[in-house]
């Protein structure tokens, strides 16, 4: 089992950057696949960004594709999320999600553990 808790959250201006940590307990850290989610009110939850347990490979939506980077250090039990040319679109809650199965998940089942969230604001 792992415990999530998300960090870098914040109110940024259209074309900013931000970036997002997701630090980890547990030694089985290394053992799970990560996402990143994320769901602006009234929306579901949307996937954002998938990575494997070794980081070696990694699976972005299409709208984030060029802007976002999903990337891991197992020493440190942390999944991050980069953030650059930040649209008001963007505007949303941040999830990060650890699946102990071998595969880049994209759909929210995927997904059995999840941290409590990460507010983005981005202004106009």
């Amino acid at each position: 089992q792992v415990q999530l808790v998300e960090s870098g959250g914040g109110l940024v201006q259209a074309g900013g950057s931000l970036r997002l940590s997701c630090a980890a307990s547990g030694r089985t850290f290394r053992n799970y696949a990560m996402g990143w989610f994320r769901q602006a009110p009234g929306k579901e939850r949307e996937f954002v960004a998938s990575i494997s347990s070794a980081g070696g490979s990694t699976y972005h939506a299409d709208s984030v594709k060029g802007r976002f980077a999903i990337s891991r250090d197992n020493a440190k039990n942390t999944v991050y999320l980069q953030m650059n040319s930040l649209k008001p679109e963007d505007t949303a809650v941040y999830y990060c999600a650890g699946d102990p199965r071998p595969r880049l998940g994209y759909s929210p089942r995927d997904y059995d553990y999840w941290g409590q969230g990460a507010q983005v604001t981005v202004s106009s």
